[in-house]
């Protein structure tokens, strides 16, 4: 189905918010807030705070990971009503790790405008200060919290050249870097922290380093890892397992056994049968 968006309809604006300083917060995004009929926000203490610190007097309605499907029924009758509603995170711009994809489905499911605003947001000025180069990147989020499945998902990423741009608390730092040194090696990294707040920091260096450096952190952080500059040697994986490594990173079945036989320099049919073997 092709959609086109501002086809008159009513909207669901998706609204960034400061991810610290006050004044990170666009007039768009004001006027915006102001104009929606109602807003729907991850935490309805922390959406207060910004709306009275800006006197803007608006309805509120919880929309966090829990109750994003309970909301679905006002949202709608609101937009066949044709009244705008705002959308709103904690901080930073809502659906980036953060609330509000499924609402937002909902809606464009359902012919209506899903209109998103630019804004503030953690990882790009992360990757701008990391000293990192910037071009291409992947930007990942946040990791598994367990840490045998956060190690399986660095190694399916392990093979990228793109630089990589993570989220992580600050109580599972110091094991997520643990893990990267272990998976990737010591490559370089940028660790920032409460990125627009009065404790703004970057610690830019190896992982090692940076280690020795972040024993104890608190605050928002962001991880700028860079991309993998070696020439990957596959010689202690069989066949099945580089085919999986691939299939891994998401690609499909053949095209993993194509990019296998094409890196080591065989036949795409010897791969294709010792895959199936399994």
């Amino acid at each position: 189905m092709i959609q086109k968006s501002y086809n008159k309809k009513a909207s669901l604006y998706l609204i960034p918010t400061p991810i610290g300083n006050m004044e990170d917060i666009t007039l768009r995004s004001l006027n915006t807030l102001k104009e929606v009929e109602f807003i729907l926000c991850e935490d309805t203490r922390v959406t207060s705070k910004l709306l009275n610190y800006f006197d803007i007097k608006k309805p509120l309605v919880r929309c966090d990971e829990y109750s994003q499907d309970k909301v679905k029924e006002k949202v709608l009758n609101t937009l066949r009503n044709n009244k705008n509603i705002g959308l709103v995170s904690d901080a930073g711009s809502p659906i980036i790790s953060d609330p509000g994809y499924i609402v937002s489905k909902y809606v464009i499911e359902e012919g209506f405008n899903v209109i998103a605003l630019p804004g503030a947001t953690a990882f790009v000025p992360a990757l701008s200060v990391s000293n990192i180069n910037p071009a291409p990147f992947i930007f990942y989020g946040f990791l598994n919290a367990k840490s045998s499945k956060e190690i399986k998902e660095l190694k399916s990423l392990k093979a990228k050249k793109e630089t990589l741009i993570f989220y992580e608390s600050p109580k599972r730092l110091v094991e997520t870097l643990n893990n990267m040194l272990e998976v990737f090696g010591d490559r370089k990294i940028a660790v920032c922290r409460e990125i627009s707040k009065i404790h703004e920091e970057v610690v830019r260096g190896s992982i090692s380093e940076c280690l020795k450096e972040l024993t104890t952190i608190k605050g928002e952080i962001v991880i700028v890892v860079e991309g993998n500059s070696d020439t990957i040697d596959y010689s202690d994986l069989d066949i099945i397992e580089h085919v999986n490594l691939y299939i891994a990173e998401g690609k499909s079945n053949m095209d993993a056994i194509k990019q296998v036989a094409k890196e080591r320099n065989i036949p795409k049919s010897v791969v294709y049968k010792e895959y199936n073997k399994k």
